[in-house]
Protein backbone atom coordinates (compact mmCIF):
# COMPACT_ATOMS: atom_id res chain seq x y z
CA UNK A 1 0.00 0.00 0.00
CA UNK A 2 1.11 3.39 -0.57
CA UNK A 3 1.08 6.56 1.77
CA UNK A 4 -0.60 10.04 1.68
CA UNK A 5 3.26 11.20 2.23
CA UNK A 6 4.51 8.89 -1.18
CA UNK A 7 0.96 10.14 -3.11
CA UNK A 8 1.80 13.36 -2.38
CA UNK A 9 5.26 13.18 -3.09
CA UNK A 10 4.98 11.66 -6.17
CA UNK A 11 2.60 14.76 -6.86
CA UNK A 12 5.12 17.41 -6.13
CA UNK A 13 7.63 15.81 -8.02
CA UNK A 14 5.68 15.83 -11.31
CA UNK A 15 4.70 19.40 -10.93
CA UNK A 16 8.01 20.54 -10.65
CA UNK A 17 9.25 18.27 -13.38
CA UNK A 18 6.97 20.37 -15.42
CA UNK A 19 6.35 23.82 -14.29
CA UNK A 20 3.35 23.36 -12.14
CA UNK A 21 2.29 23.73 -8.87
CA UNK A 22 -0.35 21.70 -6.52
CA UNK A 23 -3.03 23.53 -5.31
CA UNK A 24 -2.35 26.09 -2.63
CA UNK A 25 -5.97 25.19 -0.69
CA UNK A 26 -4.19 23.09 2.13
CA UNK A 27 -7.71 21.69 3.19
CA UNK A 28 -8.74 20.64 -0.81
CA UNK A 29 -5.40 19.73 -1.66
CA UNK A 30 -5.44 17.09 0.90
CA UNK A 31 -8.89 15.54 -0.49
CA UNK A 32 -7.25 15.35 -3.95
CA UNK A 33 -4.33 13.24 -2.49
CA UNK A 34 -6.70 11.21 -0.07
CA UNK A 35 -8.90 10.60 -3.40
CA UNK A 36 -5.70 9.26 -5.45
CA UNK A 37 -4.41 7.05 -2.18
CA UNK A 38 -7.70 5.81 -2.62
CA UNK A 39 -8.00 4.79 -6.03
CA UNK A 40 -4.34 3.56 -6.06
CA UNK A 41 -5.46 1.07 -3.34
CA UNK A 42 -8.54 -0.03 -5.05
CA UNK A 43 -7.49 -0.49 -8.33
CA UNK A 44 -3.55 -0.58 -8.39
CA UNK A 45 -3.09 2.50 -10.01
CA UNK A 46 -3.57 6.76 -9.34
CA UNK A 47 -6.18 7.22 -11.57
CA UNK A 48 -7.68 10.63 -11.41
CA UNK A 49 -9.70 11.81 -7.93
CA UNK A 50 -12.28 13.73 -10.10
CA UNK A 51 -13.26 11.24 -12.48
CA UNK A 52 -15.02 7.62 -13.00
CA UNK A 53 -12.17 5.06 -13.17
CA UNK A 54 -13.22 1.61 -14.26
CA UNK A 55 -10.59 -0.62 -12.55
CA UNK A 56 -8.88 -1.67 -15.55
CA UNK A 57 -6.23 0.04 -16.81
CA UNK A 58 -6.33 -0.22 -20.13
CA UNK A 59 -9.58 1.79 -20.35
CA UNK A 60 -8.25 4.02 -17.62
CA UNK A 61 -4.89 4.71 -19.07
CA UNK A 62 -5.76 8.38 -20.15
CA UNK A 63 -6.73 9.05 -16.40
CA UNK A 64 -4.21 8.14 -14.74
CA UNK A 65 -2.62 10.97 -12.84
CA UNK A 66 -1.25 12.94 -14.28
CA UNK A 67 -3.84 12.61 -16.32
CA UNK A 68 -3.79 13.13 -20.41
CA UNK A 69 -5.19 16.36 -20.03
CA UNK A 70 -3.57 18.13 -17.85
CA UNK A 71 -1.17 19.76 -19.77
CA UNK A 72 -3.48 21.38 -22.05
CA UNK A 73 -6.21 22.42 -19.52
CA UNK A 74 -3.33 23.94 -17.45
CA UNK A 75 -1.65 25.79 -20.92
CA UNK A 76 -5.52 26.59 -21.32
CA UNK A 77 -7.34 27.50 -17.83
CA UNK A 78 -4.58 27.20 -15.51
CA UNK A 79 -5.55 24.13 -14.00
CA UNK A 80 -6.50 20.59 -14.97
CA UNK A 81 -9.74 19.11 -14.47
CA UNK A 82 -9.98 18.20 -10.67
CA UNK A 83 -7.20 21.50 -9.79
CA UNK A 84 -4.58 19.12 -8.41
CA UNK A 85 -1.94 21.06 -10.65
CA UNK A 86 -1.99 24.56 -11.17
CA UNK A 87 -0.41 27.73 -13.24
CA UNK A 88 2.06 30.00 -11.01
CA UNK A 89 -0.43 32.36 -11.68
CA UNK A 90 -3.26 30.26 -10.02
CA UNK A 91 -0.81 28.94 -7.52
CA UNK A 92 0.48 32.41 -6.67
CA UNK A 93 -3.71 34.16 -6.56
CA UNK A 94 -3.07 36.17 -9.82
CA UNK A 95 -5.74 34.22 -11.67
CA UNK A 96 -8.99 32.15 -9.94
CA UNK A 97 -9.37 28.33 -9.80
CA UNK A 98 -12.74 27.54 -11.66
CA UNK A 99 -14.82 25.46 -13.18
CA UNK A 100 -13.43 23.81 -16.85
CA UNK A 101 -14.83 21.72 -19.47
CA UNK A 102 -13.90 18.13 -19.28
CA UNK A 103 -11.64 17.15 -22.24
CA UNK A 104 -12.06 13.08 -21.67
CA UNK A 105 -14.19 12.47 -24.99
CA UNK A 106 -17.61 10.87 -23.93
CA UNK A 107 -17.09 7.37 -25.40
CA UNK A 108 -14.33 6.83 -22.80
CA UNK A 109 -16.67 8.32 -20.29
CA UNK A 110 -19.11 6.11 -21.14
CA UNK A 111 -16.89 2.91 -21.78
CA UNK A 112 -15.50 3.80 -17.96
CA UNK A 113 -18.88 3.76 -16.81
CA UNK A 114 -20.15 0.77 -18.23
CA UNK A 115 -16.78 -1.04 -17.17
CA UNK A 116 -17.19 0.10 -13.53
CA UNK A 117 -20.83 -1.25 -13.33
CA UNK A 118 -19.78 -4.44 -14.28
CA UNK A 119 -19.62 -7.18 -11.51
CA UNK A 120 -16.14 -7.97 -9.77
CA UNK A 121 -14.69 -11.42 -10.07
CA UNK A 122 -15.90 -11.65 -6.21
CA UNK A 123 -19.27 -11.13 -7.11
CA UNK A 124 -19.42 -12.85 -9.94
CA UNK A 125 -17.55 -15.92 -7.84
CA UNK A 126 -20.69 -15.66 -5.00
CA UNK A 127 -23.39 -15.07 -7.83
CA UNK A 128 -24.37 -11.35 -6.21
CA UNK A 129 -24.91 -10.37 -9.28
CA UNK A 130 -25.92 -12.04 -12.94
CA UNK A 131 -25.78 -10.14 -16.25
CA UNK A 132 -28.12 -11.14 -18.75
CA UNK A 133 -25.22 -11.09 -20.83
CA UNK A 134 -21.68 -9.59 -20.83
CA UNK A 135 -20.19 -7.75 -23.67
CA UNK A 136 -16.34 -8.35 -23.40
CA UNK A 137 -14.89 -4.33 -23.77
CA UNK A 138 -12.43 -4.40 -26.48
CA UNK A 139 -9.47 -1.36 -26.78
CA UNK A 140 -7.42 -1.11 -30.29
CA UNK A 141 -4.11 -0.14 -29.27
CA UNK A 142 -2.10 1.03 -31.96
CA UNK A 143 1.34 2.46 -32.08
CA UNK A 144 2.16 5.93 -31.77
CA UNK A 145 5.38 8.25 -32.55
CA UNK A 146 6.49 11.86 -31.88
CA UNK A 147 7.70 13.44 -35.39
CA UNK A 148 9.58 16.17 -33.21
CA UNK A 149 11.16 13.63 -30.84
CA UNK A 150 10.81 10.32 -31.28
CA UNK A 151 8.64 9.00 -28.40
CA UNK A 152 6.76 6.28 -29.12
CA UNK A 153 3.71 4.78 -27.27
CA UNK A 154 1.74 1.96 -27.77
CA UNK A 155 -2.17 2.86 -27.25
CA UNK A 156 -5.23 3.40 -28.20
CA UNK A 157 -5.29 7.08 -29.06
CA UNK A 158 -1.55 9.02 -28.82
CA UNK A 159 -1.01 11.70 -25.99
CA UNK A 160 -2.45 15.33 -25.79
CA UNK A 161 1.18 16.43 -25.59
CA UNK A 162 4.25 14.46 -25.72
CA UNK A 163 5.43 13.63 -22.61
CA UNK A 164 9.07 14.69 -23.70
CA UNK A 165 9.42 17.01 -25.59
CA UNK A 166 5.88 18.62 -25.19
CA UNK A 167 4.80 19.26 -29.25
CA UNK A 168 1.00 18.59 -29.31
CA UNK A 169 -1.06 16.02 -30.22
CA UNK A 170 -0.63 16.88 -34.25
CA UNK A 171 2.62 15.80 -33.99
CA UNK A 172 2.00 12.11 -33.43
CA UNK A 173 1.67 9.93 -36.49
CA UNK A 174 0.75 6.36 -36.37
CA UNK A 175 3.57 3.58 -36.86
CA UNK A 176 1.80 1.15 -39.01
CA UNK A 177 3.69 -2.29 -39.02
CA UNK A 178 3.30 -4.71 -42.23
CA UNK A 179 4.84 -8.22 -42.25
CA UNK A 180 5.18 -9.91 -45.69
CA UNK A 181 6.35 -13.14 -46.53
CA UNK A 182 7.86 -12.80 -49.54
CA UNK A 183 10.66 -15.22 -50.11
Amino acid sequence: MTTLEEVQKRAESDAKTYGYYLNPDPEFLKGLIEGLKKNWDRYGYPSCPCRLASGNIEIDRDIICPCDYRDPDVAEYGQCYCSLYVSKEVYEGKAPLRSIPERRPKEKQIRSFEAAKAPTKKEKAEGEIKLEAEKPITIEKRLWYCKQCGYVVYREDPPYICPICKAKREMFSEIKIVISDKR
